[in-house]
């Protein structure tokens, strides 16, 4: 719902600020007030157009900023979540329209793009005003407000899972044969690369294990000669390190024998004789097993110039040349066994076939049921409101493939088209006239058939619907009397479902509020600037009968404001 709204430099408003309540808010206020511009403000932070003629003389910007208490909106949260925004209790949008023609829109102080300020709005707060960007009536919503109504998301989703199964065995299919002539043509020259591979026969690491072997083996003289020359410094020499340590350490046993602060030294020269020791065995062994192969070094040049070659012509590594070893195999498989693979993944399709032609029918069946009970209630819901003799119908068509081969329902002989909804085109129509043939709902022209149509509906998906607040800009045009009362009966009604915000003209109508509002024209330093405030109980009594009455409030004008709204003296 809307917590508050706060607006400022925008057409006559200098600086607004008001917070709304739960249920049913009513804005009243003279003609040429200022209400609708203030509905005009709201819609910028949920992603309308700017126009920076808005903007109030004098100032450099308008600044427009509305605080939402978020629902429990899954579309909400993982909106927010996908563009790394955190859901909190409350969501603040601001909008901010510069004179240089600047739109900047924010999201809980995170700067957005004003499409996805748009996406968040639409959300949040359904707007209806005398145009028909409301969502009931984008064409494409009827089928998601049926379902709704139905309870049929579950069938839904089971129907999408098996189309997007379907059509990926579609795609897979219609690869394999893009690919087929092509692969053809190349199988005569993968097979050559792989005989030239195989004829090689690289393993993976191969490389590094040879380059290590060869470095030894070409340096084998100075291997041999080096350790040699160790053994001899650390045992054998004269003067070796291992003998002149023997020593040390006889030396340090005798002071050891006189002051036992030698003792530790004395250890720690029979580690350094014994480590030594273990040096000389170590290179002593080395130098026994130094090779000098020169057939072996020539056969490891000619190995490695062989996987070098390799290397230049299929990728920079082995692993890179097995890599394509295994696609070039899979390709040359595939070639020769291409008809079994499409069979096989044929199967698969008709399996999926039959499954989304089982689900599709489910669902259109449901369907069916659920567009009567749609339409009669929605029959009943306008025949309360004013609009005698209305029919209105929910239609549902359908429409063949003109690709049989990429669709996935087939009812008899004819294949149809589908989406992830199902095979169904949804389509609400109305007449509200005797005698005449319903039309579509996008074409009816009267405001004040809209504003009842758009009630009616909402009335009937009202539980069904999970827009937490709905703003209804001008719902009395062309009402009056009975019908207005009936009006208010049903925005009262609504408004235990959602917060809704109103603008009216009625006093039948304002008689409801839970909380009531009042737009005034005010002049301040020789300049109109629109002004709104909440008014208490005694004021929204006199606001009523001023409704009913005129500007000149009487006794008997605020008797009737009383009772209208059910107050007693």
């Amino acid at each position: 719902m809307l917590n508050s709204l706060s607006i400022k430099n925008y057409a006559l408003i200098d600086e607004l600020a008001v917070e709304f309540g739960r249920g049913l808010n009513i804005i009243t206020g003279e003609t040429g007030a200022g209400k609708s511009i203030i509905i005009d403000a709201l819609s910028l932070v949920l992603g309308e157009r700017a126009d920076t003629n808005a903007i109030r003389k004098g100032a450099d910007k308008i600044i427009v900023e509305g605080i939402f208490a978020t629902s429990d909106s899954k579309k909400l949260a993982s909106l927010l979540k996908e563009h790394d925004i955190e859901l909190l209790k409350e969501l603040i949008l601001r909008r901010e329209i510069s004179n240089k023609s600047q739109s900047r829109s924010f999201i809980n102080d995170s700067p957005v793009s004003t499409s996805l300020m748009k996406k968040v709005g639409d959300l949040l707060v359904d707007l209806h005003g005398q145009h028909d960007h409301q969502s009931l009536l984008y064409i494409e919503t009827h089928i998601d407000l049926l379902d709704d109504f139905g309870g049929l998301q579950g069938l839904v989703q089971e129907f999408s899972d098996a189309y997007e199964g379907g059509m990926a065995l579609i795609h897979t299919i219609e690869e394999l044969r893009g690919n087929e002539q092509q692969l053809k043509e190349r199988r005569a020259l993968y097979e050559f690369q792989m005989k030239e591979i195989d004829a090689v026969a690289p393993r993976s690491g191969e490389e590094e294990e040879l380059t290590r072997e060869l470095q030894i083996l070409e340096n084998a003289e100075r291997l041999f000669s080096a350790t040699e020359r160790l053994y001899q410094t650390l045992y054998e020499g004269d003067n070796a390190v291992h003998a002149q340590l023997i020593l040390v350490r006889n030396e340090f046993e005798d002071l050891s024998g006189i002051d036992k602060s030698f003792e530790e030294a004395k250890t720690e020269s029979a580690s350094a004789s014994a480590i030594v020791d273990e040096l000389a065995k170590f290179v002593q062994r080395y130098n026994s097993k130094v090779e000098f192969n020169p057939e072996r070094l020539e056969a490891i040049r000619e190995r490695l110039g062989q996987l070098s070659l390799l290397r230049k012509k299929y990728g920079g590594s082995l692993d890179t040349v097995l890599a394509h070893k295994e696609k070039i195999s899979r390709e040359i498989a595939l070639a020769e066994n291409f008809e079994s693979e499409i069979a096989k993944v044929e199967k698969q399709l008709e399996h999926q076939r039959s499954l989304c032609t089982t689900i599709a029918q489910r669902l259109s069946a449901k369907r069916y049921d659920t567009a009567k009970k749609v339409g009669q209630a929605i029959e009943r819901e306008l025949s309360t409101l004013g609009i005698s003799h209305p029919a209105f119908e929910v239609k549902i068509n359908q429409r063949r493939a003109p690709d049989p081969q990429r669709s996935l329902v087939r009812y008899g002989k004819e294949w149809y088209e589908a989406t992830a909804k199902g095979i169904d085109v949804v389509e609400f129509y109305i007449s509200t006239n005797i005698g005449e043939d319903v039309k579509p709902l996008v074409k009816v022209a009267s405001g004040g058939e809209i504003s009842r149509i758009m009630l009616a509906l909402k009335m009937v998906l009202a539980k069904s619907d999970r827009l937490p607040a709905l703003i209804f800009d001008e719902i009395d045009v062309g009402i009056s009397g009975r019908v207005a009362q009936v009006v208010g009966q049903s925005l009262k009604k609504l408004s235990q479902f959602h917060q809704l915000i109103a603008i009216t003209h009625l006093p039948q109508i304002a008689g409801f509020a839970d909380t009531h509002y009042v737009v005034e024209k005010v002049e301040t330093g020789k300049r109109a600037a629109t002004q709104m405030r909440q008014l208490d109980v005694e004021e929204r009594i006199s606001e009523v009968a001023k409704l009913m009455s005129g500007e000149e409030v009487t006794e008997a004008g605020l008797e009737g404001a009383k009772e209208l709204m059910k107050f007693k003296s």
